[in-house]
């Protein structure tokens, strides 16, 4: 049996997997809807690759269907489980990337939304590709925690349980990927058309 879309909406994730479970296509639909446009950002920020996002939050998305009878309710949110699993496949995508360094290919930049002027849009395609190149120098967990505080906007104490590390580490990463994040951007104000301050 399934429940009426407007009184799915207002289920904690956890619940939607537990109808999932039991068969709700339609709780699928919105714990997806939910959930993969957060994944893709986050795997596309680590990855720099959208197609390869796209693939990662898939799979996670699969692997969570496969646990959906078996999920043991308390022991995580069902985010911060999808996370973490993003995570894990991100890091797989990058240590394969690293044993396979023969061939690189340029970053290619977002294409600019339809509602900018193209100038706008250069420009925010800029400040992107900048971000993305100052975020693809930090150290892979370093990267994580400032994406995942940041961008995604979650808890330290969400990121700790994603990363398997202490809340303390957590704003360890965060301050240092922070810093290294304002030296390696700090020389681009003026290329990136941020008026300096006076």
């Amino acid at each position: 049996m399934t429940m009426a879309r407007d009184t799915l909406a207002e289920l904690e994730d956890e619940a939607l997997l537990v109808l999932y479970a039991n068969k709700d296509p339609d709780a699928a639909r919105l714990l997806a809807h939910r959930l993969m446009p957060r994944l893709v950002g986050y795997a596309g920020r680590l990855l720099t690759d959208r197609a390869e996002a796209e693939d990662v939050a898939q799979e996670t998305m699969l692997r969570l269907w496969k646990l959906a009878p078996d999920w043991r309710g308390g022991e995580a949110k069902v985010s911060t489980w999808a996370y973490r699993v993003a995570q894990n496949l991100c890091t797989d995508r990058l240590r394969r990337r690293q044993r396979q360094r023969a061939t690189g290919l340029d970053d290619v930049a977002e294409p600019a939304s339809d509602a900018a002027t193209a100038v706008a849009g250069l420009i925010e395609a800029d400040r992107m590709a900048a971000l993305d190149a100052a975020l693809a120098s930090l150290p892979e967990r370093q990267r994580s925690a400032v994406i995942l505080r940041h961008i995604e906007g979650l808890t330290n104490t969400e990121i700790a349980e994603i990363l398997q590390i202490g809340v303390e580490a957590v704003e360890s990463l965060t301050a240092r990927g922070k810093r290294a994040l304002a030296a390696a951007l700090a020389g681009q104000r003026a290329d990136l058309s941020y008026e300096e301050a006076e």
